[in-house]
């Protein structure tokens, strides 16, 4: 095999396209931006390698503008005929037990948080910095993936086999970046008389892949200790890793799953001037308020007593609000509804001089990463990845929300309606180059033909026409398409 040493690999796959639009600019330049992650991935190569890790990195990123839904389909790819870079070389960096993909994921995410806001920064109007957080079923079609489990879906309130994702995204008052993610499984209860470790019987556990490569002190490792743990626990740990990468944010923004008082004094005892807002379940959950300590319920029945309603125009909605404690914590709850006979639903902040209107107004953000979830779905291919490595599940999901961040970042610059929108722009102007080889292809069969019935050697007359007639070459621009036909 031969050595691709260089360093212009994404300027030297930029000559395949002659368009000018915006976005295609954009993405490559934010593409050859990420040159300085060379050196992380420089002691994953070998002597023998045809691509740098780099570069394959670079791939997978572009793998979806290309229609190429997986690796497994690379090889009846473009990109394949185009790069002749085996799918097993991309299968083996995937694979690595040795990769920090969560170290890769927010030096570039840092980067690209830090261009959004040098790009967009208005001293007089701060907009209000979120961090979001929920999960979301990850389901798969087989069952010997490795750490697979039986999940239950709250959505569907179905079960189905696969991973639960918990994700940490930042919305910056414009635009959505998902920041970080762990994947977890359900254990199940043990207390049940039919009780099944993760859903799967004994002969189902021992036929799942195990990875024996593993070793203790691999960021693998570190990935497969979080499987295990509980979700409102790996959440604090995720934030920890947000906050020391530099991440500042205004509001932690979470469902009445995530709600808990572990989670409201971890915010409250940090000291960047953040504060909690979250949805609250009506449960057994006791707050002092007025010396006796009262459910959501209790305090409910106390508010509506006392006939002191406010109703919200511009919104449409009626409330209360009510200053609390939660366990020696000051925090203050909000009780609303949309309609006369409309469920009483509950929000409670960290922030005592927050009113209802904004609170509302902020809370609506999170919303964002249901967004994100849709789109990374059904345009990234989020939970789609057919590999039975648990190390290739993490790899591609980091993949996933690093394409979505660029396009995020380039939707940000070029201003298009929606990502979707910028997704389908971008991959019809790359997809060009299917058309262009299906076009070569057909002129090789012809000239196949001909060299059979003139009796003349195919290769000869190749090398002629594109070593000799440099006129013909820069016309059709397809020169790097000799060796893949």
């Amino acid at each position: 095999m031969r050595h691709n040493k260089s360093t212009t690999f994404l300027s030297e796959l930029q000559t395949y396209f002659t368009s000018e639009e915006k976005i295609i600019q954009t993405l490559y330049s934010e593409l050859s931006s990420l040159k300085f992650l060379t050196s992380i991935f420089q002691s994953f190569d070998k002597a023998n390698t045809q691509y740098l890790s780099y570069h394959r990195f670079i791939m997978l990123m572009l793998f979806p503008f290309f229609s190429v839904k997986d690796i497994a389909a690379y090889g009846q790819s473009c990109l394949y005929q185009l790069l002749n870079c085996g799918k097993d070389s991309f299968y083996r960096l995937l694979n690595n037990t040795e990769i920090d993909w969560r170290k890769i994921s927010y030096k570039i995410n840092c980067r690209l948080l830090k261009k959004v806001k040098n790009s967009s920064y208005d001293e007089d109007n701060q907009p209000i910095r979120c961090l979001i957080v929920d999960d979301t079923d990850l389901p798969k079609s087989g069952k010997k993936f490795e750490f697979l489990s039986r999940i239950h879906s709250h959505a569907l309130n179905i079960f189905r086999y696969g991973f639960k994702g918990l994700f940490l995204g930042y919305h910056d008052g414009k635009s959505f970046f998902c920041l970080d993610f762990s994947l977890h499984g359900e254990k199940g209860d043990e207390k049940k008389k039919n009780y099944k470790p993760y859903g799967l019987t004994d002969k189902q556990q021992k036929s799942r892949f195990k990875n024996k490569n593993r070793t203790q002190d691999s960021s693998s490792k570190t990935r497969e200790s979080e499987y295990f743990k509980k979700k409102t626990e790996q959440l604090i740990s995720l934030i920890i890793n947000a906050i020391a990468n530099g991440i500042r944010f205004d509001y932690l923004l979470v469902d009445s799953w995530f709600t808990s008082f572990d989670l409201v004094h971890f915010i409250k005892s940090r000291r960047i001037g953040c504060h909690f807002l979250g949805m609250v379940k009506r449960g057994n959950t006791n707050y002092l308020f007025n010396g006796k300590e009262l459910t959501f319920n209790e305090i409910l029945h106390i508010l509506k007593h006392s006939k002191k309603m406010s109703y919200d125009k511009k919104l449409r909605i009626r409330f209360y609000e009510a200053m609390v404690e939660l366990r020696g914590i000051e925090v203050k709850l909000f009780f609303s509804k949309t309609s006369k006979r409309g469920k009483w639903h509950g929000l409670v902040t960290t922030n005592r001089e927050l009113g209802f209107s904004q609170a509302f107004k902020i809370y609506a953000t999170r919303w964002s990463i249901e967004v994100f979830f849709k789109e990374a779905k059904q345009l990234l291919g989020l939970g789609k990845c057919e590999s039975r490595h648990f190390e290739a599940q993490i790899a591609a999901t980091t993949l996933c929300i690093l394409q979505y961040n660029l396009l995020s970042t380039v939707k940000r610059f070029e201003s298009y309606e929606t990502l979707g929108a910028l997704f389908r722009g971008t991959k019809a102007e790359l997809i060009e180059i299917t058309v262009k080889e299906r076009i070569w292809l057909i002129i090789i069969e012809l000239l196949t033909e001909l060299s059979e019935l003139m009796e003349f050697e195919l290769q000869e007359v190749l090398m002629h026409i594109f070593t000799d007639n440099q006129k013909f070459t820069k016309f059709i621009n397809l020169k790097h398409y000799m060796q893949a036909a």
